[in-house]
C-alpha cells in the first residue's frame, strides 16, 4: 500500500474518531467554574466509594445451595464421636450399632478409643484403643492357669458350631455363645473366665468416669448407636445386655457431647449435638435414665471454588429424657444414651461461587463511565443555571 492510500486510511479512522480534541490554541475558550470543583471532588468520592464496594463484592465468596433427590447406593456412613460420662466408668460402658437392614455391631471396639477419668474428671492414662477380647492378665504364679498351655483346647460349655472347635478365651466362649444367640450369664462356671479379671475389673473401676471417642462406619441406612452398661449379645431378634454383674447398682448416665459428626466437616459447618453437657437428675435416687436422641441426616456435599467437593452429612436432633427403674432391680428399661438416624431423601448442595473478573471489570467501566455522565449533567445544569440568574442580575431583573 503507497503513501497515498496511508493517507487515506488514516483520514477515514479521523472521521470515525468518537473523541474529537480542543485545539491548544482554543483552550483558552474552557471555563473553569468553583461549582464545577465541588462537582468533581464529589463524583471521585462516589466513584472511590462505588469501587471499593465493587472491590468487596468481588471479593467476597458466596455459597449458593440446592436441593436435589438422593440417589446414591451402596455407601457407607462415617460416624464421629466424642463423649465423656463423668460418672459410667470405662469397664461398665459399650458401643453397639445396627442398623435396619440386619447388621448388628456388637460392643464395636475396633475404633473406638477409651481414656479412664478419675472422680475429679482427671485423665488416668493417655488413653488406648480397646481390643477385641480380654485384656492381658497375669498368669498366677504357682502355673495354675491351664489357657497358658499351647496345647490347650477349651470347650465352648455347648456353644460349638463344628466339632472340636476350641474356645481358649472367655471372649471366644463369649463369642460362641453370641453366635447361639444364648445368653452368658454366670462366668464363674467358665474355666476360661476365670483369670479374665473382668469382675475384678468392674470393682476397681467403681467411682471412676470415662471418656471415648472414635468411628463407626456402618450401612447408609436407618438405623441407631448407643452407649450402655454391660456386655451385649444377640439373642433371636432381641439385642440384650447383660447386667447380672451390676446387680444392686445404679447408673449415672450424665454426658457431654464434644463432638457428634456424620462426616467429615466443611466450612461453617455446625452440628447441633456438638459441647452439649446434660446432668442426670432424677425423682428416685434407685433409679436410672435413658437419654434419646433421635436424628435426621441429610446428605451433603460441598464444593469450594477450585471444585473440591466434600462428601458429607448434616443431621437435625430433636432429644427425649425418660426415667427408669433399673434394670437391676426389675425395671424393664436399658439405661443408656441412644442416638436413633433416619436419612432424609433430599440431598444438599454447596457450591461457592465468585463474581468473575469480567463482570468485575465491567461494573467499573459501569461506575466510571455513569458517574461521569451524570456528573457532567448536574455540572451543566448548574453551570447554565447560574449564568441565567447572572443575566438577569445584569438586566435588573432579579432584585
Amino acid at each position: 500500500m503507497g503513501v497515498g492510500g496511508d493517507q487515506h486510511l488514516a483520514n477515514l479512522l479521523k472521521k470515525l474518531d468518537a473523541f474529537p480534541k480542543q485545539r491548544e490554541e482554543a483552550a483558552e475558550f474552557f471555563n473553569r467554574t468553583t461549582a464545577g470543583g465541588v462537582i468533581t471532588l464529589v463524583s471521585g468520592l462516589f466513584m472511590a466509594l462505588l469501587f471499593f464496594s465493587e472491590l468487596r463484592l468481588f471479593t467476597r465468596v458466596t455459597t449458593v445451595n440446592e436441593l436435589s433427590v438422593d440417589t446414591s447406593r451402596g455407601e457407607m456412613l462415617d460416624i464421629h464421636f466424642d463423649v465423656t460420662f463423668p460418672r459410667m466408668p470405662c469397664a461398665w460402658l459399650g458401643v453397639d450399632a445396627m442398623d435396619i437392614s440386619g447388621e448388628v455391631q456388637l460392643e464395636v471396639d475396633h475404633d473406638v478409643y477409651k481414656r479412664r477419668l478419675s472422680s475429679e474428671g482427671t485423665p488416668l492414662d493417655d488413653g488406648t484403643k480397646h481390643e477385641v477380647g480380654p485384656a492381658a492378665h497375669p498368669v498366677p504364679a504357682n502355673g495354675s492357669d491351664p489357657t497358658a498351655d499351647p496345647n490347650y483346647c477349651g470347650s465352648c460349655y455347648g456353644a460349638q458350631t463344628r466339632e472340636g472347635q476350641c474356645c481358649n478365651t472367655c471372649a471366644q466362649v463369649r463369642e460362641a455363645y453370641r453366635t447361639k444367640g444364648w445368653a452368658l450369664l454366670d462366668t464363674d462356671k467358665v474355666e476360661q473366665c476365670h483369670h479374665e479379671g473382668y469382675k475384678e475389673e468392674l470393682h476397681e473401676q467403681r467411682g471412676e468416669g470415662c471418656h471415648m471417642w472414635g468411628e463407626l462406619k456402618i450401612n447408609k441406612v436407618a438405623g441407631n448407636f448407643h452407649f450402655a452398661p454391660g456386655r451385649s449379645y444377640q439373642q433371636g431378634n432381641m439385642h440384650i445386655h447383660d447386667l447380672s454383674p451390676f446387680a444392686g447398682q445404679t447408673f449415672d448416665f450424665s454426658h457431654t457431647i464434644h463432638k457428634l459428626a456424620f462426616g467429615q466437616e466443611f466450612p461453617g459447618m455446625k452440628n447441633p449435638l456438638d459441647g452439649v453437657h446434660v446432668e442426670q437428675h432424677l425423682a428416685q435416687p434407685d433409679n436410672s435414665g435413658l437419654y434419646q436422641y433421635f436424628l435426621k441426616v441429610v446428605p451433603t456435599s460441598y464444593a469450594d471454588l477450585h471444585n473440591h467437593t466434600i462428601y458429607t452429612n448434616q443431621f437435625s436432633v430433636t432429644e427425649h429424657f425418660r426415667e427408669t427403674a433399673s434394670p437391676t432391680a426389675g425395671g424393664g428399661q436399658l439405661p443408656g444414651v441412644f442416638l436413633f438416624y433416619d436419612l432424609s431423601p433430599i440431598k444438599v448442595r454447596f457450591q461457592e461461587s465468585r463474581l468473575s473478573f469480567l463482570s468485575f471489570l465491567t461494573s467499573l467501566c459501569a461506575i466510571i463511565g455513569g458517574v461521569f455522565t451524570v456528573s457532567g449533567i448536574i455540572d451543566a445544569t448548574v453551570y447554565h443555571g447560574q449564568q441565567a440568574i447572572k443575566k438577569k442580575l445584569d438586566l435588573g431583573k432579579l432584585s
